[in-house]
Formats: structure tokens, sequence, C-alpha cells
């Protein structure tokens, strides 16, 4: 090839394979949460099962002795664990799937909030030794993103049951204001767990944890802000369990 030529060739644009790959997702998961009982179980476990095997392979990347590596997988088997168990936990019968539907919707809305506001508003990175691409606008944008999601996620589903509520809307519908806050503060845990796979990433010295999805990676790179609101929604459960409140 001609070397004046060559440098005037642009990368091939993986949009199109990236929007497939998003319909293809969002696709899936809105026929398991629709069906909602078996399928939406099943698909927790099969999606549980691919992130735990990539968490595995990033642990194997950069621990070294078998110590580390033991102790590493025995907290990610409970960090992974413990989220897909509270997903189906909060999709059984007595929730109706609402926790479940709002812990998913203040993901999506986290990122596509961080995403319009770091785009648009850019600024002060929060971590670019971890994440470059990660502003404190994107932040403050999927907090906001997290927000409006659930109170339009709760506002659907009332419409859909005539304006009355399920047992399961108790849980976290506990008026706009409320899901608001409570969506900022899933959003900033979503950020944690979208910041703690990036380091796992950059120790195992990966772009991606996976190759599964075309142009988006592997499952825990598509799954780790919710992987992280689930596990520590599991936590509070726990707390509460154990202290009685």
């Amino acid at each position: 090839m001609n070397d004046k030529v060559a440098p005037l060739l642009k990368p091939r644009s993986d949009l199109g394979i990236r929007t497939l790959s998003s319909v293809a997702m969002m696709s899936v998961a809105i026929l398991a949460i629709w069906l909602g009982g078996y399928a939406f179980m099943g698909l927790v476990i099969v999606i549980g099962l691919g992130v735990f095997f990539e968490f595995t392979k990033l642990v194997l990347g950069f621990a070294q002795s078998l110590q580390a590596r033991t102790l590493w997988l025995l907290g990610g088997l409970g960090y992974v664990g413990l989220a897909c168990f509270s997903l189906i936990l909060f999709s059984a019968p007595v929730f109706g799937m609402t926790p479940a539907i709002l812990l998913i919707a203040a993901v999506i809305g986290t990122d596509v909030g961080a995403y319009f506001a770091g785009r648009s508003i850019g600024g002060a990175k929060i971590a670019p030794r971890i994440s470059p691409s990660k502003t404190w606008s994107g932040l403050f944008g999927g907090m906001i993103g997290a927000g409006l999601m659930m109170v339009f996620m709760q506002a659907g589903i009332y419409a859909f049951r005539g304006g009355e509520a399920g047992d399961g809307d108790v849980y976290l519908a506990q008026g706009w204001f409320r899901l608001m806050l409570t969506g900022a503060a899933l959003a900033m845990v979503a950020q944690m767990g979208d910041f703690f796979e990036s380091w796992m990433k950059r120790r195992a010295g990966v772009k991606d944890s996976g190759r599964l999805i075309p142009g988006h990676g592997g499952l825990f790179d598509r799954t780790d802000g919710l992987i992280a609101v689930a596990f520590v929604a599991g936590v509070i459960m726990i707390f509460q369990n154990v202290t009685g409140s």
C-alpha cells in the first residue's frame, strides 16, 4: 500500500456492530423481564456464571501467588454471587419484579446520563489512572439520569397496573423525591463498580474483560455497574435482616 495513502485511511467504525449488539442484548433482557419467573432467573444465572468466568481470568492475570488467587476468587464468588442472588430475590412474586426493574433502570439511567453529560460538558477526570474517560460531570449526569429513570419506570409500572401499587413497589418506591435520591446513590455505587472492574483490567493488562459481545467486550464490561448495585442492595438486605431494622 502507498505510504502516503495509508495515513489517510481511517479505522473502520464499529458503531454498526455495537448497535446491533446493544439491540440484541436489550431484546433478550426485556424479554426475560417481561416473562419473569424462571426466564429472568435463568438469564441472571447464565450472566452471573459468565461474569465470574471473566472475573477469574482477570484475577489470574494479576494475582501471582496461590493464596492471593484463592482470596480473590472467593471474594469474587461472594461479590458476583450475592449480586445475582439479590436480582433473583427481587424478582420473586412477592416483589412483582419491581425492585429488580428499578435497579436495572437506575444503572441504565446512570450510563445514559453519564455519557451525554460527559460528552457535552467534559471537565475534570475523577480517576484518570484507573478510567481516563470518566469525568465528574459524567458522574453528576449519571446521578440525575438514574433518578429520572427510576421515577419514569415507577410511573410506567403504576400506569400499567391501572394506578394501583403492588406489594413490591413499597420496597423502593416511596415518592418521586426519594426515588431521585435513591437513583443518585445507586449511580455512585454503579460508578464504583465500573472503577473496580477498570482497576482489575489495568492490573491484568487487558482492555476488555472478554470478547463475547462484539463491539462491547465481555459480560463483566457490560454489567460491572449492575453487579455493584445489586451487591450493595444485597448487603443492605442482609444487614436489615440481621439487625431487624
